[in-house]
């Protein structure tokens, strides 16, 4: 397993995702959801569970891109959710064509409403806010624990769990939301620990083989917890998958970037984080480094 030698190849595996989704997002820009571009948010009580896609015969007249999800204990609610900007009169011509297709009564609950594109903005500063506190701490604590070097290594494995994720978005126009802002975050905590197991071995391993070359420590070490870091990964993404397969809308919303963000962070942790520590590492000078280390 020579996982640093072939270090470029794996670079630019994840540069060229990136690229194509930077490029997809300067021509294209993102596909906003509704709590970043704002819209209109529509409830019905139908008094039971209607499949989406008799929802949307009625909903296409209006909006093609509308979201559709369940709500209510007893799934028997419907709320539509559009980044268009329904008129009292649309409003109004969507409840009575459910009214009529499902016999409901003139007064049951309809709730609508409408949302500006600031309610996004907020959502978005907090979340950076919150992340940039997050790798602030992160690049502290594995400073301390281990070096500066391997935190900052890191610290651009995470930045490139969220670019991916962002291109995937980006290059197949997947709506954003405050859902995905939450996978987002969840993501840069999941994503360090497969890391740091990987540079604590790493760490063991070099005080053991102190004259074995850095780049069979690192691929040594790396394969001494692929077992473990593949497994996790694996039965994470399991309970996802089935999450997304088997849940309503709005849980389809958030498993999606999560996905998304495992398989990018179990690759960067084994193909990006620690190569980027051998190639930080092989730059210093005058610290008596040398890559035979004999």
């Amino acid at each position: 397993m020579k996982i640093v030698e072939n270090r470029k190849v794996f670079f630019c595996i994840s540069l060229a995702i990136i690229i194509l989704g930077m490029i997809m997002f300067a021509v294209n820009g993102l596909n906003k959801g509704i709590d970043f571009a704002g819209g209109t948010l529509i409830q019905i009580r139908i008094g039971k569970t209607v499949p989406v896609d008799e929802v949307r015969k009625i909903t296409d007249d209006y909006d093609k891109e509308a979201s559709i999800i369940h709500s209510g204990p007893n799934k028997d609610e419907v709320i539509i959710k559009s980044t268009k900007d329904f008129t009292n009169k649309e409003i109004n011509e969507i409840f009575n064509k459910f009214k009529e297709k499902y016999n409901l009564k003139d007064d049951s609950p309809l709730q609508a409403q409408k949302f500006s594109p600031t309610m996004g903005d907020e959502i978005r500063g907090k979340a950076l806010l919150s992340a940039v506190i997050a790798v602030v701490a992160m690049l502290i604590y594995i400073t301390w624990r281990f070096e500066f070097k391997f935190a900052l290594a890191a610290i651009i494995a995470l930045a490139h769990d969220v670019l991916i994720t962002f291109s995937v978005y980006a290059i197949f126009k997947i709506p954003v939301n405050s859902s995905f802002i939450a996978a987002i975050l969840t993501i840069l905590g999941y994503s360090i620990n497969d890391t740091i197991v990987i540079f604590d071995r790493i760490r063991e391993n070099l005080k053991i083989s102190k004259k074995e070359p850095y780049e069979k420590v690192i691929n040594d070490s790396i394969k001494q917890s692929m077992t473990r870091t593949i497994n996790t990964s694996l039965t994470t993404l399991i309970a996802i998958l089935m999450l997304y397969i088997f849940g309503v809308e709005d849980v389809k919303v958030l498993a999606l970037p999560l996905i998304i963000g495992v398989i990018s962070g179990t690759y960067s942790s084994i193909f990006i984080a620690s190569p980027l520590w051998y190639v930080m590492k092989s730059k210093e000078k005058n610290t008596g480094y040398n890559p035979k280390r004999a």
